[in-house]
């Protein structure tokens, strides 16, 4: 195909400038060429039979005249910054209509084939009018996305004809991880957790930074009692006391081959990275520093560790765009750079797939050395396909054999566990929908333990 048909076809698929036959005019050529091949029976020529299409022809250019010119319409598109992955956001379209002679529109937007594409959208305005347009659209890909053009075709009334252009309107937006568990975190942190049966409690045993002194009620540890406060006041004072604030925790983003595995919305990486969001949130509004490394086979992503929740965006920033690699993830390297880099004693908390990760001996050496400083802690997504084959009925030979080999897999994965988990590196496996939960429950319990 040559350039100039390539641009001819480009036309008619609205996606170049230029003048196209609407199907209302096709339509009148079909019916009047149909009737007069039904006249040649009764002597019409060949000659007669063209010019009276020439003549229509000719007649329906002047309806290029009652549509306005391409200088006359200007268009401006209004659009979010920023989009949560999977979130329904609008959009809005400005057009302006500055000739005295009404149309009507069709216009497709350029967004990215990754977004909800509810085209073509379509409409009448009046002479020397402006009329705003919204549509709804989502992403289902994380990324930086640009948008550069604005595809809109318009017709007069009588419509035989219609004019189409490509407007340039440049734009850029950020899809970022769904951050809904995370607002509903800070919103009520408690009412987060509270499903899951974890509660956000003060330390029992009057450890850690003292936080208030406030009146006694049924159920505080009589050991806590504020005699001075009490004497002073006439009334039964007791003081509490809080997590240490300013602990180190590094969170650990695998984005290796296996974090690719589709789940029911998305897949592991995109669950990791919103629970991971989640905790960091949680640390942050504790007055904890934060730091992110995101690897596969190298280093993607390290974001130091500071704290403040103005620190949440420097982490949702760096995170944002990491995508899934398709070679495995190289552990041992991670761990070495992770002790040069992190000097303080933290909580290390991985994200990853426990059973990939339970093969990697040659890690085992080296969590060993970390353990001697840090905290590790190891959070995996549940693979439901597994547990739902252990639990299967053995109808037939084939799925006995399937049910079998499932729970050889279990146990295989259980005595793995155990031989990890008697060198003090704590593993655990959640659903996706409970994964920033259990994180957030498994950064809080270390909290109040005072672990760190």
């Amino acid at each position: 195909m040559t350039k100039s048909s390539k641009r001819l076809w480009g036309r008619f698929l609205f996606q170049d400038r230029g003048i196209v036959p609407s199907k209302r005019l096709l339509l009148i050529f079909v019916l009047l060429t149909i009737a007069l091949l039904a006249g040649t029976r009764w002597g019409l020529s060949w000659s007669y039979i063209i010019a009276v299409d020439v003549v229509v022809f000719l007649i329906s250019l002047f309806d290029l005249l009652l549509s306005p010119r391409k200088k006359q319409l200007f268009f401006k598109r209004s659009l979010p910054a920023e989009m949560e992955r999977g979130l329904p956001y609008s959009v809005q379209l400005e057009l302006h209509n500055g000739s005295d002679l009404p149309l009507h529109f069709c216009l497709y937007d350029g967004i990215p084939q990754s977004f909800s594409r509810p085209f073509p959208l379509t409409g009448f305005m009046e002479k020397e009018s402006a009329r705003e347009i919204s549509f709804k659209t989502s992403a289902s890909e994380r990324g930086q996305y640009k948008i550069e053009t604005l595809y809109i075709r318009y017709r007069s009334f009588i419509g035989l004809w219609e004019k189409q252009t490509a407007e340039p309107l440049p734009d850029t937006v950020k899809v970022i991880p769904d951050l809904t568990e995370t607002k509903q975190y800070l919103e009520n942190a408690q009412q987060f957790l509270l499903y899951e049966g974890v509660k956000i409690r003060r330390n029992q045993r009057g450890v850690g930074d003292f936080a208030k002194v406030r009146n006694y009620v049924v159920g505080d540890d009589p050991r806590k009692i504020n005699w001075r406060q009490t004497a002073k006041l006439q009334e039964v004072m007791t003081n509490e006391y809080e997590p240490e604030h300013g602990k180190y925790m590094t969170i650990l983003i695998d984005c290796g081959r296996m974090m690719g595995a589709e789940l029911k919305k998305g897949n592991r990486l995109e669950k990791v990275l919103e629970a991971s969001i989640t905790v960091a949130a949680a640390a942050l509004q504790k007055g904890d520093y934060v730091a992110v490394l995101a690897f596969s086979k190298e280093i993607k992503v390290y974001v130091p560790p500071a704290k403040g929740m103005a620190h949440l965006q420097t982490i949702l920033q760096a995170i944002y765009n990491v995508q899934v690699d398709a070679a495995e993830s190289n552990y041992a390297a991670v761990l070495q750079y992770l002790e040069m880099v992190q000097k303080k004693r933290s909580l290390l908390l991985l994200f990853s797939d426990v059973r990939t990760f339970l093969h990697e001996e040659a890690t085992l050496s080296y969590l060993k050395r970390l353990r001697q400083k840090h905290m590790f802690l190891m959070i995996g997504i549940e693979d439901l396909t597994l547990t739902s084959r252990t639990k299967a009925e053995p109808g037939d030979v084939q799925k006995a054999m399937v049910k079998s080999i499932a729970q050889q897999q279990v146990l295989i994965k259980k005595r793995q566990k155990v031989k990890w988990e008697k060198q003090g590196l704590q593993m655990i496996e959640a659903r996706e929908e409970q994964l920033a939960v259990a994180a957030v429950s498994s950064y809080i319990q270390i909290m109040n333990q005072n672990l760190l």
